[in-house]
């Protein structure tokens, strides 16, 4: 297809002596004779060049380039001046024109003009349609991607690294560590990293604050920017959020602890994966359970796998103040408010500002301190003792409690609709009764816990104990559990814990609930011998330790049972 060019001039013979030399080199030349007629052309074709005189009776040649960088930014105008000088060729330049020409028009300047202009065009309508791609590309990656100059300053961010930064256009143009000031320092020495060393970079699965409602999983990779001969011009910043994935995987993968929490069953499972789905959520959460199920432990777990994290957890234990107490260590208290209220004082919940207040043994509070309490649920407010004048508060609330409070509001000792407030989500923890498989994992991290606390070396505990331990109901829950390993390790003078060590009282509830014949507890000691002794290589000793027995008495044993070791 011919290139086609426009030539403007209201001199007739000049129209004719620029449509000749151009139209026998090859071009198509349309001619206008002046600045309207020029536009109408302009309007019904798209020209690859245009030549234009800079004077045009009342309009000028610079009125038409202007015109024409606005239709059409790509095609290079050529000003033809019978008068060149300095001043005319600035201004033509400067408003965007790609060369000019003086009259009398020769030949060979005219053609050699066209090529170059016809070259560019060719090469910027190439640039042109590589930006457009790239820009494509660039807005609808999913990855957010940002560009930073030599110098460290940000030039371009696409909309998923403003979503995953937080940021905004007004960031452009800032130092790189400015306007990435809300992310993490690592993020930035790597950028700065590839900047100073032209050497890309990576940081696997960091965790990052940037947003305001949820902790962020980032993976970062930095690469250098080179220009055509090989000089550093800035670099790239790629960020993929994983956070969706790091989330599914830690829910699909069978943890054995959550933060001080304990455990592999089921049931536990289900606990981890309902408190990651609770940890940045500002709801009530109420914790219900037995006594010794672990409450408090859930309470932190809640706090700091969350947004607060890094603000504070206070915790009050409602049953163990009286009721005046109760409200001023809750509420805060003016001077002279009561007899002993010295002076001003801030309560818990405002101490919390910002993070968790955790509230133990809900069901023990009072009607009084119940309807206070709901209006803090209510209104996120609270007000001192003695003071009228409310207090915001931004803080969440965690309650828990081993009382049937649905059975207390049937009753009229607990306000139903404070209940309803508490309850938005209620996390019921299992007694340890009913996640018997976790006793093991349960049992291995007290021993750890015993022996750096008391300086002692216990591996384990014996296979009767094991077994006594499943049999055993465990009303005291998880804190009965860790008493009695406790007062073991006092007793326990040797590797293994056996059933001699455990205290006497819970000794007792083995006899009276055993039913079994003498025969059969026979038959099980005689297996649980050969299973040590199978598992030791049939090494005494080692079964006599195992078996949390001395090597006499295993003697013994293998004699009456005429076990032959």
């Amino acid at each position: 297809m011919k290139p086609k060019i426009l030539v403007i001039d209201d001199e007739k013979s000049l129209r004719f002596t620029f449509q000749r030399f151009l139209s026998d080199e090859g071009y198509e030349v349309d001619t206008a004779a002046d600045y309207q007629e020029a536009l109408l052309r302009i309007g019904q074709e798209c020209y690859d060049v245009v030549f234009s005189d800079i004077l045009l009776g009342d309009k000028t040649g610079i009125d038409v380039l202007r015109a024409i960088k606005e239709q059409i930014p790509l095609c290079p105008v050529i000003m033809v001046t019978g008068y060149p000088n300095i001043e005319t060729a600035s201004e033509a330049l400067r408003l965007g024109a790609f060369d000019y020409i003086s009259k009398p028009v020769v030949k060979k300047d005219l053609l050699q003009v066209a090529r170059a202009a016809i070259k560019y065009r060719h090469v910027a309508e190439e640039n042109e349609r590589n930006r457009i791609n790239l820009e494509a590309v660039f807005s609808s990656v999913g990855d957010g991607l940002i560009i930073v100059d030599q110098q460290g300053e940000l030039q371009r961010a696409n909309e998923a690294a403003q979503r995953i930064f937080q940021l905004d256009e007004e960031v452009l143009g800032q130092p790189y560590r400015e306007a990435l000031s809300n992310c993490s320092v690592r993020s930035c020495d790597l950028l700065q990293s590839t900047l100073e060393t032209g050497r890309q970079g990576q940081l696997e699965r960091i965790e990052c604050d940037h947003s305001p409602n949820s902790r962020q999983v980032l993976t970062l990779l930095t690469s250098p920017l080179v220009n055509a001969v090989g000089e550093a011009i800035g670099a790239v910043l790629v960020t993929r959020d994983e956070t969706r994935i790091d989330k599914l995987e830690r829910s699909l993968r069978k943890r054995h602890n959550f933060h001080k929490m304990v455990g592999a069953s089921n049931k536990m499972q289900e606990l981890y994966c309902l408190l990651d789905d609770l940890a940045d959520v500002p709801s009530t959460v109420l914790i219900t359970g037995e006594s010794g199920t672990g409450k408090e432990l859930v309470a932190e777990a809640l706090h700091k796998s969350g947004v607060r994290h890094n603000k504070p957890l206070v915790k009050v234990n409602c049953a163990a103040l009286s009721d005046t107490l109760l409200e001023s260590e809750l509420f805060g208290h003016v001077r002279g408010s009561f007899t002993g209220a010295v002076k001003d004082r801030i309560g818990r919940f405002q101490k919390a500002e910002g993070g968790t207040i955790f509230l133990d043994e809900i069901g023990d509070i009072s009607h009084k301190v119940q309807l206070r309490l709901l209006r803090v649920l209510q209104e996120r407010e609270i007000e001192r003792i003695g003071e009228s004048m409310p207090t915001k508060v931004d803080i969440r609330i965690v309650a828990a409690t081993n009382r049937n409070l649905a059975e207390m509001v049937r009753q009229g000792s607990f306000r139903e609709d404070l209940y309803y407030r508490l309850k938005v989500i209620t996390i019921p923890l299992p007694p340890l009764r009913e996640r018997k498989d976790d006793i093991p994992l349960l049992v291995e991290h007290m021993i750890d816990k015993l022996n750096g606390t008391m300086g002692k070396e216990v591996t384990g505990i014996s296979q009767e104990v094991a077994e006594f331990f499943q049999e055993y109901n465990w009303p005291g829950n998880i804190r009965e559990l860790e008493h009695v390993m406790e007062y073991a390790f006092v007793r326990c003078r040797q590797p293994v814990v056996a059933l001699g060590h455990l205290p006497e009282d819970l000794l007792a509830t083995k006899d009276q609930n055993s039913d079994a014949s003498p025969q059969v507890v026979e038959e099980d000691e005689v297996q649980s011998i050969c299973k040590a002794l199978e598992k030791t290589a049939w090494n005494k000793a080692k079964a006599a330790r195992l078996l949390g027995i001395d090597r006499k008495t295993l003697y013994r044993k293998l004699a009456k049972y005429e076990i032959d070791a």
